[in-house]
């Protein structure tokens, strides 16, 4: 998978120019113009305007991501199995620039710092004075907060990539060279920090209706995983210790959250609880793409009985790989995957409430299915559903668990094992919150296998496989089914002799590519202001 770039500047430039013009009241901007008339003068008037500017950036810019493209990734690390056509390229390793998915979630992440660019640029100018200082600065750092995360997305799904803080400056010349990766690091922690200065400080509590949005906390967690990827790792120590010492977010399940479980964290009236540090905040409004898609292709759809409300099911199911690394006293076992003889009292389904997953073909002839993200056909429990059958469940970006593991990792420093005493709370606290025993010493294949289970079908692995070397990449790959439970298959992906080289870098959309060829220069490095 070879680095090659170019995006549709034109329809960046076209989604700016909207924005300004029109205010970021329309959230499918990327697909059809806006369906209101307000301009940004007479928009941002009050503190409640300035506050929904962002509204669409916590879900519908992130759906053709979310949709079906994160999933893929999670073909290509061996935890999911598909043979969809349009989903499962990299379960061969034969992904390319033509694949019609690779480019939604390109232009998604496009679209996101589009959107981001417009309300940096051009927000502050165009409020009234009614409007709090406070409140326009919260709404700043949710933007910056957002430009960063889609630049950690972009940066290590296709490396260099062109750095455009404002659309606007490209207009008249959108031939643009890309940048080296190392600038758009600097990128993303300078907006990670930016945000972190300007967004409220939050104590996520039981009342979920208040913690859907970002706080300072959400933008620490974030640049402490940042830092890790580059393997700065004391700095991701004291930015986790941050939000750790906080006491902003908590384990459900975890001592001090021991009336929940893991199981509670995919439920539907637990979107935005205390462990969450980003989700996407899934809300059907009755145009595609603005809910959670995940019921219907995940879970069971077989001759006797389905999980969804869609006439289909079942697009993805785990592999034969993730099948077999929980161990029976591991609870995420029962939670993450759905294998025949598994009881679910409380998923409804196709033939009433209580499932006990028959042993059939299932989930694309996988044997079984995905429990995580599965809330079962519609009821009281499950909330709304749309007329595409999608759901309000939120998706995870990041949980506190994740910045757990990340704390016991950043401790480790790349040694071989440590025994430190706040390493090993942050790292046991996820294992115990699991149900199994405490470890005394760590090393990082403990972390690594430990972030495995715990986020699996979180759109993770794919990106930690790539943080390993080559040779440890190639051979737990190789090693995996990836076939379905009748057809045994086994893929070696090819990379290239240069360990320096991110083999895990997607080919860029063919018909970016074919724009501008000027793109496929070498990247330069890039002036920041």
């Amino acid at each position: 998978m070879n680095n090659k770039i170019f995006f549709n500047l034109y329809k960046l430039f076209s989604v700016a120019l909207l924005i300004v013009a029109l205010g970021s009241c329309s959230e499918d901007f990327t697909n059809r113009p806006p369906e209101d008339t307000i301009s940004l003068d007479a928009y941002y008037n009050s503190n409640e305007q300035v506050a929904s500017a962002t509204n669409g950036m916590y879900s519908r810019t992130w759906f053709q991501l979310c949709n079906k493209f994160f999933w893929a990734l999670e073909v290509g690390s061996g935890n999911m199995y598909s043979g969809s056509p349009d989903v499962s390229g990299l379960r061969t390793f034969s992904m390319n620039g033509s694949d019609p998915e690779l480019t939604n979630g390109w232009a998604s992440l496009w679209a996101n710092i589009a959107q981001a660019n417009a309300i940096i640029n051009f927000l502050e100018s165009r409020v009234g004075a009614e409007v709090d200082q406070a409140v326009i600065d919260n709404t700043l750092g949710e933007a910056y907060f957002m430009r960063a995360t889609a630049y950690f997305y972009l940066v290590r799904l296709w490396g260099p990539v062109p750095i455009i803080e404002n659309n606007l400056d490209y207009s008249d010349d959108p031939y643009i060279n890309t940048n080296p990766e190392a600038d758009i690091y600097t990128l993303i922690v300078s907006d990670y920090l930016a945000a972190i200065n300007r967004l409220q400080e939050k104590t996520r509590g039981g009342n979920y209706g208040e913690n859907a949005r970002i706080s300072k906390g959400s933008a620490k967690a974030l640049l402490a995983k940042v830092y890790l990827y580059q393997k700065d790792y004391a700095n991701a120590k004291i930015m986790a210790e941050d939000v750790i010492n906080s006491g902003e977010f908590k384990l459900l399940g975890g001592s001090e959250l021991p009336s929940k479980s893991f199981a509670d964290l995919f439920t539907y009236a637990n979107n935005n609880n205390e462990e969450s540090i980003f989700a996407i905040q899934w809300k059907g409004d009755g145009n595609y793409g603005s809910a959670n898609n995940c019921n219907t292709q995940f879970g069971i759809s077989s001759s006797t009985v389905s999980t969804s409300n869609a006439s289909y099911g079942g697009v993805f199911g785990p592999s034969q790989d993730v099948m077999t690394i929980y161990a029976a006293n591991d609870v995420r076992g029962h939670e993450t995957v759905m294998l025949p003889g598994n009881v679910y009292p409380d998923l409804n389904t196709s033939i009433g409430l209580g499932f006990t997953v028959p042993d059939e073909n299932n989930a694309q002839n996988s044997g079984g299915g995905i429990k995580k993200y599965c809330i079962g056909v519609q009821s009281d429990a499950t909330g709304p559903v749309d007329a595409w059958a999608m759901m309000d469940n939120n998706t995870y970006i990041m949980r506190y668990a994740e910045l757990l593991l990340i704390h016991a990792e950043a401790i480790l420093a790349g040694g071989s094992s440590t025994s430190d005493v706040m390493a090993l709370n942050s790292f046991n606290a996820v294992r115990n919150r699991a149900g199994l025993s405490s470890l005394t010493s760590i090393t990082f294949d403990d972390i690594f296998n430990e972030r495995r289970k715990e986020l699996c079908f979180e759109g993770d692995y794919w990106f930690d496989l790539g943080r390993l070397d080559k040779t440890d990449a190639i051979a737990i790959m190789s090693a995996q089914n990836r076939g379905n439970k009748d057809n045994a298959e086994y893929f070696t992906p090819t990379f290239s002799s240069d360990h320096n080289a991110n083999d895990f870098f997607m080919d860029y959309p063919d018909n970016d590519v074919a724009k501008n060829p000027k793109l496929l220069e070498e990247p330069v490095p890039y002036t920041f202001n």
